[in-house]
This record gives structure tokens, sequence and C-alpha cells, in this order.
């Protein structure tokens, strides 16, 4: 169990995964601007390879680094002796819940290399955001979510996430709100049960 503080985000991971590939870029433009002048292959692979592996690289490697490291997780869980009753991934978060021993693991998205297995007691609050805005007829939500604090920390776990609006009575927003409120419960549950 851990019991340093929750950080949702490593500052020096998040600032190199954004800035390391703008810095070679930057390097690589210098170069040919220095040393091929008149073009030609060098200037062409220089100007055009380094932005092509950066965009990749915010595309990609930033799921692949927290699939990889959510496969670590659970392998090391099934190790420990903690029983997975519940598995929500999510965007930016997965969250594993075991209630018969009333514990929770997460891992974060701009934090996949630490891992954090807690006490369901540390949980303070627990809640479901339907994200409802507008009235009447206009009612609707782009995001439905559950969450829970520990530690004065706030975390927010997605259900449902659109780049659009829906109605509330949507089956995509009912289905995020059933999500929702089960997660809820499975967290209530592990926190009753928590020492």
């Amino acid at each position: 169990m851990n019991s340093e503080p929750l950080k949702k985000k490593n500052l020096l991971y998040l600032l190199s995964y954004i800035c390391v590939p703008i810095a070679v870029t930057a390097v690589c433009f210098l170069l040919g601007y220095l040393f091929f002048r008149d073009g030609g292959m060098g200037a062409a692979i220089l100007f055009m390879v380094p932005p092509a592996l950066s965009l990749l690289w915010w595309m990609f490697a930033g799921k692949m680094i927290f699939k990889g490291k959510r496969k670590n997780m659970m392998r090391e869980l099934e190790r420990s002796g903690f029983t997975p009753n519940h598995t929500f991934d999510s965007d930016g978060s997965t969250v594993v819940v075991d209630i018969e021993h009333g514990k929770l693991a997460m891992l974060f998205f701009w934090n996949p290399f630490q891992s954090y297995v807690l006490p369901a007691s540390r949980i303070s609050k627990i809640w479901t955001d339907d994200g409802k805005t507008g009235m009447g007829p206009l009612a609707g939500s782009s995001r439905v979510s559950f969450l829970f604090t520990i530690d004065g920390v706030r975390i927010r776990v997605n259900t449902f996430t659109s780049n659009k609006r829906w109605r509330m009575d949507s089956d995509y927003i009912l289905t995020g709100i059933s999500k929702a409120d089960m997660m809820a419960e499975v967290l209530e549950e592990a926190k009753g049960r928590s020492v």
C-alpha cells in the first residue's frame, strides 16, 4: 500500500513529453539552416523527419506508455493478492477496486510510472456528475463521470465524453450515468469494507 500523497501529474514527465520533441525539432531546424543552406537531401531529412516523428510521438507514445504501465500494474496487483473485482479504464486514468479487502488501485495518464494502491477508507467523498448544462429541451451533456476525493485530491473518471452535446435522454448519456453510478456504488462498498 502507498502512504505517499496522491499525484495525478508528474510535472517532469508532462514537460518532457511536450518539450523534448519540440527541442529536437528546433535543433534539427538549426542544423539544417547552418549546414544545408543550399537545400538537398540532408536539409529535407532535417526539416521533414523530426516534425513527423514529433507528431507521431504526441499522437501515440503517451497511449502506448500508459497501456504498457497499466498491464504491468495489473500483473503486480495479481501477484500481491489484490482481487480486481471492478476495473474501469478511462482516457486519463485506470481505477481498480478490490471490494473484498477494501482496497483501491489507480494509475494516471500523466503519471504512468507511479501506481497507487490505497485503502478505500482514505476516500472522503464519492459522487456522480452527469455534466448537465442548459434548461428544459436544451438540457444536455458532453461528459459524464464519477468523482471521488482522496486526501483532498479530487479524481474525475469519465464514463462518457464527446465533442458533441447530447440530450439527457440519449442512450450515450444514460449509459454513462449508469456506469458512473455503478462505480460510485462499488467505491462506497469498498470504503465500507476498508480497515
